[in-house]
């Protein structure tokens, strides 16, 4: 029900986009039936194996070609293998051919034999394909005049379907490189958590859009702690906004450019009044390159747990004796149990209000049912920080244009990050459509 009492209005639908990889499938599909059809079939005769082969084999995403085809190519010949040696063995002993269910319980351990022969080799990727080559091949029997014949053929059928899915997808239109538009993306997208590493093919993926020319700032809640690890291997040209917006960091110098800290007064009084109500916390600290964090107040079993997981980076330093300057505090996190988390933040509202700060409660992923208060200063926020990377880039590019990118529903397997890739590049370098003389004439004469 909405405020007015009246029903709810449901979401308008909107058509879906027609994806490249319909598009490639179409399109190989198409080079099927015009292969067969100036062989001369036509109707009934038409072989149907190219076109479901060629459907079956077309992926989103072609990580290796090289690997690909080989994986498809290396399961055809399996169970073409197995198809040929069942139609010979049918020949030889009519009994299968006798009674359909002995016929059809020896192709159901030729799908098997495809299945495992493919595994054997260390091709799983080519098993699923190899049982289908082995029913088309097999199926039609005992209506086969020439087994030998039928099995060439079908196998030609399924190897065209390959060729035509592969070829066309590996086959790239062209595309224009948007290099005035500058993205934004959250490594919540990327990863379930900043314990879980993020997959090698997302990691790939970021890289070649970097190398490429692509502007790409990366957004952390956390310090960079959770991403200097995992991204040794990129090469980031741009700095990344990590503590929710507090601070610009540059991964390929492992330091930090700017930070948001917390004024001296606020940070004295919060803590003052954190003591009173008998919390411990944690300060986060920016001491040049490194993060410092520092620990005040007795340690609670949860807060001792947390920490044991935490020290296991190289990248951050966990210290007990208190070397910061009052200056250089950029966080106060508090721990504890969602519930009183939650009420704590609520209570602390009104204060934080007033002292022109602002507070944010995240999920700890090292304990269950454990959260986290992060306080940060009011200026500390992803916008603000985002506004300033734009504003650091439009001296070299006056015309940049920023570009957040997010998962509507969030993370929830490789397959959302590979989606969010996906959904960069076709941002980036969408394709390039021919475009006639006729109009950029027209055009000038305007």
């Amino acid at each position: 029900m909405n405020p007015k009492g009246g029903k709810r209005k449901r979401d308008a639908w909107t058509p879906p986009r027609i994806g490249q990889r319909m598009i490639k499938t179409a399109v190989a599909v198409f080079i099927c039936l015009a292969f067969y059809c100036f062989r001369g079939y036509r109707g009934e005769d038409m072989p149907t194996e190219a076109a479901i082969t060629a459907i079956i084999c077309m992926q989103p995403y072609v990580r290796d070609s090289r690997e690909y085809a080989l994986n498809r190519m290396t399961g055809t010949l399996i169970g073409a293998g197995w198809g040929l040696l069942f139609l010979l063995l049918a020949v030889l002993l009519p009994v299968l051919s006798a009674n359909l269910y002995i016929l059809y319980l020896f192709m159901s351990v030729g799908v098997l034999l495809s299945l495992y022969t493919s595994v054997a080799l260390r091709k799983p990727d080519a098993s699923s394909l190899a049982a289908i080559v082995f029913i088309c091949v097999v199926i039609a029997f005992p209506e086969i005049e020439d087994p030998i014949r039928d099995a060439i053929d079908r196998v030609l059928g399924v190897m065209v379907g390959t060729a035509a899915a592969v070829g066309v997808n590996v086959f790239h239109l062209p595309r224009n490189r948007n290099k005035n538009l500058l993205f934004f993306v959250r490594t919540d997208d990327l990863a379930p958590d900043r314990f879980s590493p993020i997959s090698p093919t997302v990691l790939f993926r970021l890289n070649s859009f970097c190398q490429d020319g692509a502007k790409i700032c990366l957004v952390s809640r956390h310090a960079p702690a959770f991403l200097t690890s995992q991204l040794s291997a990129i090469t980031l040209n741009l700095p990344m906004i990590v503590m929710d917006g507090a601070a610009l960091y540059d991964a390929n110098e492992n330091r930090y450019l700017q930070t948001e800290n917390i004024r001296e007064t606020d940070s004295a009084v919060l803590m003052e009044r954190l003591e009173r109500m008998g919390l411990s916390y944690f300060l986060y600290t920016v001491h040049g390159a490194k993060t410092c964090i520092f620990h005040h107040g007795a340690y609670t079993a949860r807060e001792l747990d947390v920490l044991n997981r935490l020290r296991r980076s190289p990248y951050r330093s966990y210290l007990d004796e208190e070397i910061y300057e009052p200056g250089e505090i950029v966080c106060i996190k508090i721990i504890g149990a969602e519930a009183d988390i939650d009420l704590l933040q609520k209570r602390l509202h009104t204060f934080l209000r007033g002292r022109r700060l602002r507070s944010s409660v995240q999920f700890q992923a090292v304990a269950p049912d454990i959260s986290g208060l992060y306080i940060y200063s009011e200026r500390a926020t992803v916008r603000k920080a985002e506004h300033r990377i734009l504003q650091l880039l439009q001296k070299k590019y006056p015309d940049l244009t920023p570009q957040e990118l997010f998962l509507p529903s969030g993370y929830h397997s490789e397959h959302d990050a590979m989606l969010l890739m996906h959904q960069l590049h076709n941002r980036y370098a969408p394709i390039r459509f021919l475009r006639f003389p006729f109009r950029k004439r027209a055009a000038k004469k305007k």
